[in-house]
């Protein structure tokens, strides 16, 4: 396995695969990887010839007083993790690589698609993504990029971003990567504390109770979300950024549970902002 850094290594790293008629996987994180990410990868290496791994913290896709700046960093563990999970390809610029001084174009997919769910919560937060993973599409020009469900908003405006835009490249969404006790994987669940992390069960044992009234006929979405609202108030450590039942494909709001739907929640635990989902087929 390589690791890059600049734009111009690794597009002629591009071009000696694409030369040799490979076909390219591409997995975009962050960093700070878990087994979340590296299903992605162990995924795109079943799929691909190549794989490459992005380690980016992109700055626009941060608000005001979110923490970039703290965000876990550590290329040299992820690097280890992502070379035993398959990956072929490490990127990993700084900032002014991918955003040089004067840059001032960014990619927008607008619309309630955007508006709703964390959008609502985080303006901005979309445009930030949407723009840096229409750069690194561009970069690694990949045949597929594969994306976890946990964020899936995300997948359904890159989505989008993809289809509007003509790219040629298929999203390949993939499931939720859980710890035993049923907490969503995530980078920032290292910034909970002991009692913190006992409380953030609340987020899968919600979706996982109203998953079963589904099941049992329940189809009213206002009585499912006054439920969710309900028992995660019964956590004290626990306040809701938003509870939103929705169209998996559209984000807009539905009544009934009926067809593809998407249950969503965002949570704030102590200073750590957690969102977790179900989607389901009714």
């Amino acid at each position: 396995m390589i690791i890059l850094n600049t734009i111009n290594d690794i597009r002629l790293e591009i071009k000696e695969v694409l030369r040799d008629g490979k076909s390219i996987g591409f997995v975009p994180t962050m960093g700070y990887l878990h087994e979340g990410h590296l299903s992605l990868v162990k995924r795109a290496k079943q799929e691909n010839d190549i794989v490459v791994v992005s380690i980016f913290v992109n700055p626009t896709q941060f608000g005001p007083g979110e923490d970039f700046e703290s965000y876990p960093r550590d290329l040299e563990r992820d690097s280890k993790l992502v070379k035993d999970a398959g990956a072929d390809i490490v990127f990993a610029p700084q900032v002014n690589e991918m955003y040089p001084e004067g840059c001032s174009t960014y990619v927008e997919v607008e619309g309630n698609i955007t508006k709703k769910l964390c959008g609502a919560s985080r303006p901005g937060h979309f445009k930030g993504v949407t723009t840096i993973v229409s750069k690194l599409f561009n970069i690694v020009t990949p045949h597929r990029a594969y994306f976890g469900q946990k964020d899936a908003q995300q997948v359904a405006v890159i989505e989008k971003m993809v289809r509007d835009l003509c790219l040629d490249i298929e999203i390949v969404p993939c499931p939720i990567i859980r710890e035993d006790d049923g907490l969503a994987m995530s980078s920032r669940n290292i910034y909970l504390n002991e009692e913190e992390r006992r409380a953030a069960t609340i987020l899968s044992d919600s979706l996982f109770k109203v998953q079963e009234m589904i099941r049992h006929g329940e189809k009213q979405a206002s009585r499912i979300s006054d439920f969710i609202i309900s028992n995660i108030k019964n956590e004290e450590l626990a306040e809701i950024d938003y509870v939103e039942i929705v169209s998996a494909k559209t984000l807009e709001e539905i009544e009934e549970i009926k067809g593809d739907v998407l249950i969503a929640l965002a949570v704030k635990i102590g200073k750590a902002r957690l969102i977790d989902n179900i989607r389901l087929e009714v």
